[in-house]
C-alpha cells in the first residue's frame, strides 16, 4: 500500500495535484448522535438557553468545512462552492449529514467528514447540560464523486 502523504523517505508531505485538471467533485458524510430521552425532550421540545440548537451546528459545520485545511495539516486548501449540513431525527438518534462541493483538482471527503464531526459536537456541547451520556458514532464518508468537464 501507498501512503500518498508520506515521501518515499516516510516523511510527511502534501500531495501534488499540479498536473491535474479542475473538475466538479462532490463527497457527503455521515454522522449519527444518540440521545437519551431526557436530552431528545431539549432538542424537541424545549430548545437551548444557547440558541437554536440544530441552526448553531449547522453554522458550525459550515465553518468547520471551511477551516478543514487549519485543522488537518496535509490537506489542500480548496475553495468551497457549497456546503450543505442537514439533521434527520431517528427515534433517539439525530443524523448529520454534509456534503460539500466544488470544481478542483482534489476531493472534499476530509471537509464533509470534518464538517458532520463539528456539527455533531456542537450540539452535544449544547445539549450537555442536560445530560452528557450522548453518544457521537458512525461518522464515515457515504460517497465521493468527480465529473469530467464535456
Amino acid at each position: 500500500m501507498i501512503l500518498t502523504h508520506l515521501d518515499e523517505r516516510g516523511r510527511p508531505r502534501m500531495v501534488d495535484v499540479s498536473d491535474k485538471k479542475p473538475v466538479m467533485r462532490t463527497a457527503r458524510a455521515r454522522g449519527t448522535i444518540t440521545l437519551p430521552g431526557n436530552v431528545t425532550d431539549y432538542l424537541e421540545k424545549k430548545g437551548s438557553p444557547k440558541g437554536n440548537i440544530l441552526n448553531t451546528a449547522v453554522v458550525a459545520g459550515i465553518q468547520a468545512v471551511k477551516s478543514t485545511p487549519s485543522l488537518i495539516p496535509l490537506c489542500h486548501p480548496l475553495a468551497v462552492q457549497s456546503a450543505d449540513i442537514t439533521f434527520e431525527t431517528r427515534g433517539s438518534e439525530l443524523v448529520c449529514r454534509c456534503s460539500v462541493s466544488a470544481e478542483a483538482k482534489t476531493g472534499f471527503e476530509m471537509e464533509a467528514l470534518t464538517g458532520v464531526t463539528v456539527a455533531l459536537l456542537t450540539v452535544y456541547d449544547m445539549l450537555k447540560a442536560a445530560g452528557k451520556n450522548m453518544v457521537i458514532s458512525d461518522i464515515y464518508l457515504e460517497e465521493k464523486t468527480k465529473q469530467g468537464h464535456p
